[in-house]
């Protein structure tokens, strides 16, 4: 991983890494993907090889004059192919510098500060010991971490940045660094720890391009796409680069500070630095579809990246703008992944099958007055599904609630109960713990 003393996302990226694994029985999945500056790519430049068209001994004039026909047409053809396939490869690295001119203007730079505590010692004199209510405590702001934004909407004096959670957070003050050269102080709107997003406010005075949102649910593997940000800070702003989409619709577990999340991404082979976090994923004729937040950095991995699909990431946009936060269904329980339960715990106490080991949540606490209380939810209760969607992790369970429900629904959770499969219904209310997992 590339190293940077000004990135947050870096260091970021290394206590995730070396992170153990504690009170887990087992390994939970086959990755783990970190937080981190965001996405970059390689550029295939296509290199085309002509053959000489072979020369054989003539036997008379009519072969001679046939071949040479033949010769003629057939290196014309070649020829031709040639400079179609240059013209087609001129014209579609044109089109995207053209689009990466265009759009360029909508990418900025976000630094993060964050206060520092510094202490001064003044001894008074000579003959006075050292005491620590002589020290004067002062704080000072400092340079933090570096990410990249997008800025998608401009009404009035205000325009608004799309960019990462972990790029903003923490801060205490925040610059943004506009395509002009002009840096301008940033107003934090609204962030959501558990999508990695958040909207900042700028002056709409230096803006003069908006991007222009696209549709990422039309993404198909293969797809060209462009990505745009600041790999390792200012110093290297609006760098360019390219990959293709990998996959779509992939599910990925991400640590949060304000737990696990389960997140839907776009996979991309684009190449991944601290740095790039919250610029856009771009389609060659230059709409967003993506939000770069994430990667895999694992020895031996190389190009699986992830962006933020721009299909979930505007409704959350929305909402940060309109009350800046997010409000998510509440049920009111601590939780355990099954799987961190011992099995034999699981056999004996929880009364589980063989067949039915590890696949669920293990219901740790019942917060009074909650609406899982109200439903008849106890401690010890194994949550197997969520309208009938199986869920076998806390961080499924949250993705079901989150994604596919809201406040004031009622749901139907499926548990195990001594061994019995039972059904509850459950109205959910808005958060109003902070005790509780969800």
């Amino acid at each position: 991983m590339t190293h940077h003393n000004d990135e947050k996302q870096t260091s970021h990226e290394q206590q995730t890494m070396e992170q153990p694994q504690t009170h887990k029985k087992k390994r939970s999945g086959w990755f783990k993907p970190f937080v981190s500056g965001v996405v970059g790519g390689t550029l295939a430049l296509g290199v085309y090889v002509l053959s000489p068209y072979a020369q054989h001994p003539l036997n008379n004039t009519a072969n001679d004059s046939s071949t040479k026909t033949a010769a003629v047409s057939t290196n014309n053809t070649s020829d031709n192919s040639s400079k179609t396939t240059a013209v087609q490869t001129s014209n579609s690295s044109s089109s995207i510098s053209s689009m990466v001119e265009n759009v360029s203007p909508a990418i900025v730079g976000i630094t993060n500060y964050q206060a520092q505590s510094q202490t001064d010692t003044s001894f008074g004199d000579f003959n006075t010991p050292f005491d620590e209510s002589q020290q004067n405590k002062s704080s000072q702001e400092e340079k933090t971490g570096t990410g990249s934004g997008v800025i998608f909407k401009k009404s009035g004096s205000k325009a608004y940045v799309l960019t990462n959670n972990h790029v903003i957070e923490g801060a205490n003050k925040l610059t943004v660094s506009l395509h002009d050269g002009q840096t301008i102080e940033g107003k934090l709107v609204g962030a959501d720890p558990l999508t990695d997003l958040a909207v900042v406010e700028i002056s709409s005075s230096h803006v003069t391009k908006v991007a222009t949102l696209g549709n990422s649910s039309s993404l198909r593997a293969g797809e060209t796409v462009i990505a745009i940000g600041n790999p390792l800070g200012e110093d290297l702003s609006r760098t360019v680069t390219q990959g293709i989409v990998s996959g779509v619709d992939r599910t990925v577990s991400m640590d949060t500070s304000a737990g696990e999340s389960s997140i839907n991404v776009i996979q991309t082979d684009a190449a991944i630095n601290p740095g790039n976090s919250g610029g856009p994923l771009l389609t060659t004729d230059g709409k967003v579809v993506g939000i770069t937040s994430m990667k895999i950095s694992e020895t031996g991995v190389e190009g699986i990246g992830f962006a933020l699909p721009i299909n979930d990431v505007k409704p959350i946009a929305e909402q940060l703008l309109a009350k800046g936060k997010i409000e998510r269904p509440y049920i009111g329980i601590s939780m355990l992944d099954l799987e961190q339960v011992p099995d034999v715990y699981q056999k004996e106490t929880l009364g589980l099958k063989s067949s039915q080991l590890d696949q669920g949540v293990y219901v740790k606490e019942i917060a009074a007055g909650s609406p899982a209380a109200k439903a008849g939810l106890k401690s010890e209760d194994v949550i197997t599904a969520i309208n009938g969607k199986q869920i076998k992790t806390g961080s499924e369970l949250r993705h079901e609630l989150y994604t596919n429900a809201k406040v004031g629904d009622t749901v139907n959770i499926t548990l195990i109960r001594n061994g019995k499969e039972e059904t509850k219904r459950v109205t959910l209310t808005q958060s109003e713990s902070k005790q509780v997992s969800s």
